[in-house]
């Protein structure tokens, strides 16, 4: 069942709450498990714990089509950058243009505030083409992920 954004079906992301941490770590475990296999990474239990770690809602959005959660975003203030630290579609959704309009989103932000936008993929991840092909130009690597940034629009001029 894959949602595309429309008028219709417009992508909203909704406020995260403390209480919403077990639902984002099903989100997480499901978007990634394919990718996490593929490198011989896949565990839940560290999945979990990784992300519990870090989670602050007031930086986390659900990412809503019709009603219906089909991924997360979290976004943070960082070093004079926005870091974007997560974002997961559910596999079903994947390919449908939300994850397009939730950068389309975090690129306004970064535009109006004036500042680049960091992000980390797994190396063996489809996200890495997704990235570049919003704009974002690889920096570094480490040894499972890659790193990108998009510069705003104000310093790319």
């Amino acid at each position: 069942m894959a949602l595309k954004p429309n008028q219709n079906h417009p992508v909203i992301l909704v406020p995260a709450q403390q209480s919403d941490s077990d639902s984002l770590v099903s989100i997480r475990i499901e978007a990634m498990r394919e990718s996490l296999e593929r490198v011989g990474r896949f565990d839940p239990i560290r999945a979990r714990e990784r992300f519990i770690s870090s989670f602050e809602p007031r930086n986390t959005h659900h990412i809503d089509v019709s009603g219906k959660r089909v991924g997360f975003v979290v976004v943070k203030h960082h070093n004079n950058e926005l870091l974007l630290d997560h974002l997961y579609v559910i596999p079903d959704a994947q390919g449908s243009g939300i994850g397009s309009a939730v950068l389309d989103h975090i690129f306004k932000e970064a535009d109006a505030a004036a500042l680049p936008i960091r992000v980390g993929a797994l190396k063996e991840s489809a996200s890495n083409r997704f990235y570049i092909r919003h704009g974002f130009r690889f920096i570094e690597s480490s040894e499972f992920d890659n790193y990108y940034v998009r510069r705003n629009v104000c310093a790319a001029r």
